[in-house]
């Protein structure tokens, strides 16, 4: 590893630290919220910020292991199932909300993705830079942050519908449900990104 390289692994594990501890802080605000006012895209996305953060700090650990590309890859295949999780938690919580269809407060929620919002560009900005470094791993947090922040931006509208166009729980069911469409596509991108690295091996 030439001294660039080594710069650059280590200037990557920081900022996978960093977004590790940002997204479980903000799991915690955001699961609150969701509960608070039962909505189903924030209860999603809070689930989606733990999966960040585990999937950050499982890199973090991962990138440890400079020599062992084939475990790094190995990681990446466990990483992609780990995306699966927000998914059958949205199942479960819209299943919930489908048979007890009560509309969330749109202020709360709005502002609530708004908070998400800002959290997830900060951490996809941070990752942007090292997103083809070190294969699988950094794609998988990369597609991570950027997928949370398109979601965010569905669940401030969803609030917004909710509070001047429709006052019902599907704004916020059909986010949660899209929320998660995006991590099943995250983690295929990943499992593929995975299986060629590992195949790469020798």
């Amino acid at each position: 590893m030439t001294e660039a390289d080594g710069a650059a692994h280590a200037g990557l594990r920081r900022t996978v630290l960093v977004v590790a501890l940002a997204n479980l802080a903000y799991f915690g605000v955001e699961f609150a919220v969701a509960l608070a006012i039962g909505s189903v895209s924030l209860f999603a996305d809070s689930v989606d910020f733990l999966e960040d953060a585990s999937v950050n700090m499982l890199i973090f650990v991962a990138l440890a292991w400079s020599a062992r590309a084939r475990a790094r890859a190995k990681v990446g295949m466990a990483l992609a199932l780990i995306l699966l999780i927000p998914g059958l938690a949205t199942l479960w919580t819209a299943w919930d909300k489908f048979l007890d269809p009560v509309a969330p407060q749109p202020l709360a929620l709005s502002l609530t993705g708004l908070g998400a919002l800002v959290v997830n560009l900060s951490c996809a900005f941070l990752l942007a830079r090292y997103r083809d470094h070190r294969g699988s791993l950094t794609k998988a947090a990369f597609l991570s942050a950027r997928n949370d922040a398109f979601a965010n931006v569905a669940i401030i509208a969803a609030g917004a519908v909710t509070a001047f166009l429709w006052r019902s729980a599907w704004p916020d069911l059909i986010v949660g449900l899209a929320i998660a469409a995006l991590n099943l596509d995250a983690a295929r991108e990943v499992w593929e990104a995975a299986r060629e690295e590992h195949r790469a091996q020798p």
